[in-house]
């Protein structure tokens, strides 16, 4: 049996990352972990081609040599995946589609025939009894939460590594929170199920076998929704580091109450976690009521951030524009947070009714739904009637993602975060690629580009004031240049 796994095309979003690859000489962020997994669940004697369309192209021959076609992606892959499945009818290929944009928007693909709905690992055996039979059924789903201990290791060999900045892995599904605009519980339920700790150490170690040096992201959706397992794999990943002396650093998910438990940022950056994502939204204790986001409530964020800087953590966060709630000033006032407390990469979106979610059906039940979702929030647009005039909403939103990623105010976060930030832990190798990256930064940000004042004005007071973070603010000032073109192009 040859079967063909096939990831659109993504488009220019905030987290694709594509202004700034050419400095690393990568073709994409991260690999497609879905398909690597479930590639690793069919059977070995069977020939396995995976195409990422944001790497390479799909040739025609690739799909005339296919017995069947996995298709798979997220909703901002819409209008590729909608392509590869054209071609694929009009080759007289079957199709079989699933991960999240299928899930929960299966229904909008009539071309398709074929989709496995949820989670795979409870499936996979019916659908490939099915296929060897030649009697596929029209939907698969499964009726229960799989067991993600029996989750195998993903086939890296069908991907060539070099072409990545960062690797996926993950550890845990669901999350314990629910709010209201997150689609997470409605595919990954509300208790997080956790891989056994010496599973994951399998799969770095896999990884580090295979030559993979850089960084990973641990791909959660909530890396604490279970504190004791997480502990318990921090501790297996310090153990792992001190018998393997891995090279590799990693990234992932979290809560605002990661801030809470000191012990965890410690095992965190001793494992060598440098990142973490934090979806803390909205400054307003009025627009975390009305989503739900009790983790957020009654607390200091600020706080929480600079506690997680200091513990040797860059903060990465998510914040929400369009809330009912939102007062007029909200652009200053996430303007004034994000700034003050320096989240240098702080991914600004619009609210968006994603299916099935709590928000979807809430607007839907007030008649306030106006299109479904293109997946991408940083597109200016909202497909729900707003509480503050819509005109507005998409102004202010533009004007406060373009003074954000302005040179100026870009760079004076980068210095509020390296203040902060206490940098400990297993220091990560300065690779070849981040050698290139810098050194096409000096001519492209330092002499080409608008901003080459705040660049040069980092540089030096990086180089001369705090040279052991000389590498992470070269790192930030580069990732800048993608953001503002993100920016920019609103």
């Amino acid at each position: 049996m040859r079967v063909l796994l096939v990831y659109p095309r993504g488009p220019d979003t905030f987290w694709s990352f594509r202004h700034v690859l050419p400095f690393v000489s990568k073709k994409a962020a991260f690999p497609p972990l879905g398909l690597l997994t479930v590639a690793a669940m069919l059977p070995r004697a069977w020939t396995l081609q995976l195409v990422d369309l944001n790497v390479s192209e799909l040739h025609d021959e690739d799909l005339r040599q296919a017995d069947y076609v996995f298709l798979s992606g997220m909703i901002v892959h819409r209008q590729s995946a909608h392509e590869v499945a054209a071609r694929c009818a009009a080759l007289g290929r079957t199709v079989i589609a699933g991960g999240p944009l299928f899930t929960t928007g299966y229904r909008d693909f009539p071309e398709i025939p074929h989709f496995v709905l949820g989670e795979a690992e409870d499936l996979v055996g019916r659908l490939v009894a099915d296929m060897q039979r030649g009697a596929l059924q029209p939907v698969y789903r499964g009726a229960d939460w799989p067991d993600v201990r029996n989750t195998p290791v993903p086939r890296w060999d069908l991907v060539r590594m070099r072409d990545y900045v960062t690797m996926p892995v993950q550890f845990s599904r669901g999350c314990p929170f629910n709010c209201e605009f997150c689609d997470i519980v409605v595919m990954n339920g509300r208790v997080p199920r956790t891989k056994e700790p010496a599973q994951v150490v399998r799969e770095l170690e896999a990884l580090r076998l295979a030559g993979w040096r850089d960084m990973v992201f641990i791909v959660d959706d909530n890396f604490i929704g279970n504190r004791k397992r997480t502990r318990d794999l921090l501790t297996a990943m310090i153990a792992w580091r001190a018998r393997a002396a891995p090279r590799m650093g990693f990234l992932t998910e979290a809560s605002v109450n990661l801030a809470d438990h000191e012990e965890l940022c410690e095992l965190m950056v001793e494992a060598g976690f440098k990142k973490v994502f934090l979806g803390i939204e909205t400054p307003s204790a009025g627009g975390l009521a009305e989503c739900g986001k009790t983790q957020n409530s009654k607390r200091d964020l600020a706080h929480a951030v600079q506690t997680l800087q200091r513990s040797g953590l860059e903060v990465m966060a998510g914040f929400i524009i369009g809330f009912d709630s939102d007062p007029p000033d909200i652009f200053a006032r996430q303007f004034e947070f994000i700034q003050r407390t320096g989240v240098v990469t702080a991914m600004v979106g619009l609210l968006t009714a994603l299916p099935q979610t709590a928000l979807y059906q809430r607007l839907a039940r007030e008649g306030r739904l106006l299109a479904e979702t293109c997946g991408n929030n940083t597109d200016a647009a909202v497909n729900f009637v707003t509480r503050l005039d819509r005109d507005f909403v998409i102004s202010g939103y533009k004007e406060l993602m373009r003074k954000l990623y302005a040179p100026r105010h870009y760079h004076q976060r980068i210095r509020a975060f390296l203040r902060t930030l206490e940098r400990r832990g297993p220091a990560m190798r300065l690779s070849w690629s981040d050698v290139q990256a810098f050194l096409k930064s000096l001519w492209l940000l330092g002499v080409w580009h608008r901003g080459r004042g705040a660049y040069w004005g980092l540089f030096w007071w990086t180089l001369l004031s705090r040279p052991g973070k000389f590498s992470a603010a070269m790192e930030l000032a580069i990732l800048g240049h993608h953001y503002r073109r993100v920016a920019d192009a609103l």
